[in-house]
């Protein structure tokens, strides 16, 4: 990963809840330069850092936001939506067969034939060639044990999980806010 000292691409701003924590972590939670300059003017949000660009409109001029912070606390704890993105992430996209991190699908583990529904409690995440295998079966008849029993993950989960998968690059003015283990870059 590579730490720029210069805005990334668009100058999107990282954009935290009002306790300085970002929204959400994989996908990291940024805005256009667009929208926080809006949503500087409505007041939804406090500038906490800037970049060294500046914006100009005929009454005013304004450094673009690099980080800003929500007024209103914006509660995190609701159930996480059903989806393959979040399924993947709650496994660490990792098979849950085998621990491969290619070719990913999932894979119901009582299988939709015999009545196993799409929910959390019944999907791991499987590399396409753990699935076939698996075929209709399940894992006790295929001898293929999942690493973790499939559950419900808490938002707070998939948002830990989130925080070791990374993007590729980050501003050096988001670092204070963002708790990856990282080696700096220029």
């Amino acid at each position: 990963m590579q730490v720029l000292s210069r805005p990334p691409s668009g100058a999107p701003a990282l954009v935290l809840n009002a306790d300085y924590r970002p929204l959400s972590y994989y996908p990291l939670s940024l805005w256009p330069w667009q929208e926080s300059v809006k949503a500087v003017f409505l007041g939804r949000v406090d500038v906490v850092s800037t970049y060294d660009q500046v914006i100009h409109a005929p009454s005013f001029e304004m450094r673009l936001p690099s980080v800003v912070s929500l007024r209103s606390y914006v509660a995190q704890d609701r159930a996480p939506a059903f989806t393959r993105f979040n399924l993947f992430l709650r496994d660490a996209f990792t098979c849950q067969y085998c621990g491969r991190a290619e070719d990913l699908t999932f894979d119901h583990m009582i299988p939709r034939s015999r009545g196993g529904r799409t929910c959390w409690e019944n999907i791991v995440t499987a590399c396409a060639s753990c699935n076939l295998a698996k075929g209709g079966r399940t894992p006790r008849e295929a001898g293929m044990q999942p690493q973790r029993q499939p559950r419900r993950p808490t938002m707070f989960e998939l948002q830990d999980h989130g925080r070791r998968f990374p993007p590729n690059h980050l501003h050096e003015s988001w670092l204070d806010y963002l708790y990856w283990d990282i080696e700096l870059e220029t």
